[in-house]
């Protein structure tokens, strides 16, 4: 069990260069030493442009603070990201392209790629006082988006991220709290 916070954090380029993010946790490629198996991400975007291309990765995107953005899919699909911790999910490889509503805003990021695994991405909202258990899978990751919680780590404030590999945990919110739970599935021993 490790407890991460913002020093633990790496700002840097996207991959396209159109902008920042700050990578919370990257789970090394077991075959492909250069590329990830799992990132987490919040990045900064202040204008609008195309998406970074990622073949062979499936994304899930979330708005966290600001008023939104639209997306446009090389398919017609349009999608309105203007709610906070609500997902949307695609390939990597599509082409997309993003206009801002109404000025600059951050986003939360999970990339897995699709040769190694599988992850999905859940929003835990507890008011003070409520437990949360989190039960062993191979790789689980918990990013406190506002509140407090006590655990086995310690107590885990805001902006920190919670890494669990094969351990059960259990949460008490401190406070009213929202968490973003991701939790992984590789294809094969972590």
């Amino acid at each position: 069990m490790i407890l991460l916070g913002p020093p633990d954090y790496r700002d840097m380029p996207w991959k396209n260069g159109g902008g920042t993010t700050c990578e919370l946790f990257r789970l090394p490629h077991p075959q492909r030493v250069d590329d990830f198996a799992l990132r987490l991400s919040i990045a900064q975007v202040s204008q609008g442009g195309p998406f970074s291309y990622f073949p062979g990765v499936d994304r899930q995107l979330m708005l966290l603070r600001g008023a939104g953005m639209q997306l446009a899919f090389e398919d017609g699909r349009t999608a309105r990201l203007d709610q906070p911790l609500q997902p949307i999910a695609f390939a990597g490889e599509s082409s997309v392209d993003c206009a801002l509503l109404d000025g600059p805003l951050q986003d939360f990021n999970l990339m897995v790629a699709r040769d190694w695994g599988r992850a999905e991405l859940t929003v835990q909202r507890l008011a003070e006082g409520a437990v949360l258990s989190l039960p062993a899978v191979s790789l689980r990751l918990a990013y406190l988006v506002s509140g407090a919680m006590a655990g086995p780590a310690g107590m885990q404030s805001a902006e920190q991220l919670l890494q669990l590999r094969a351990q059960a945990c259990v949460l008490t919110a401190q406070q009213p709290s929202v968490l973003i739970v991701v939790e992984a599935h590789p294809g094969g021993a972590l």
